[in-house]
């Protein structure tokens, strides 16, 4: 009897724990999403040094992950985390779809310890395979750093030539970034936290069957639709 009464009392504990386990992952995906959100906003403060609007204007996809850190791209290191939106065919975006990455080489600004990345996809091909899995830039799709400025031309060799276009920025300035050779993968544990539905696959997010709306998901569509029709 006694016995009995342990083993369910040791088993309301683990759910217990499972239960909060799950929202301190939920509320920490939230804090990344409205992270996301700021690090788009505070790149395009000074259009002069942002990401140019044409390129916003024809993104089929947009990749945010704050604060990768140092030592990050190494084999057996941590790994940068961060969203994805997809452009919708009526021209809005999508609900945030959890990415990692990690690999690759990146060049530092002296003193940085962290930097955010931004990774414009300029082709819808690239994302589908992003979202078949395992994806790798530079072999599954070039990529190279984009221009910036608000007057910087759509029309040079390195864009039209180039899928996805990298932006970094560590200490309020540009690093310099290779990701020739990262993985970037969705983050599934992160989706399943974020929007509490174990089954939920990525493509379920991007046709809008991921239900959730915070507040910060809200916020990272505004920055996302504001940015991306500046003219």
């Amino acid at each position: 009897m006694r016995t009995a009464k342990i083993v369910s009392l040791a088993m309301v504990a683990v759910m217990l724990l499972g239960v909060w386990a799950s929202a301190a992952f939920a509320k920490n995906e939230d804090k990344k999403v409205q992270e996301s959100a700021d690090v788009l906003a505070r790149i395009m403060k000074i259009p002069e040094k942002g990401i140019p609007p044409v390129l916003l204007r024809d993104a089929k996809a947009i990749a945010i992950i704050p604060g990768v850190i140092k030592g990050a791209f190494v084999v057996g290191g941590r790994h940068g985390t961060g969203v994805l939106s997809v452009r919708n065919p009526d021209n809005s975006w999508s609900d945030p779809v959890f990415v990692s990455i990690t690999g690759g080489s990146v060049g530092w600004q002296v003193g940085a310890t962290s930097t955010d990345l931004i990774l414009v996809f300029k082709e819808v091909k690239d994302v589908e395979r992003l979202l078949q899995g395992k994806f790798t830039l530079g072999a599954d799709a070039a990529v190279a750093a984009g221009p910036v400025g608000r007057k910087a031309s759509a029309a040079t060799d390195v864009i039209l030539q180039t899928g996805i276009l990298s932006y970094s920025r560590s200490r309020g300035l540009f690093a310099g970034v290779s990701l020739e050779g990262a993985a970037l993968l969705v983050d599934d544990d992160a989706n399943h936290a974020y929007y509490g539905k174990s089954d939920l696959t990525a493509k379920d997010i991007l046709a809008g069957r991921g239900l959730k709306k915070a507040p910060a998901t809200v916020n990272l569509q505004k920055a996302l639709t504001k940015y991306s029709d500046m003219k």
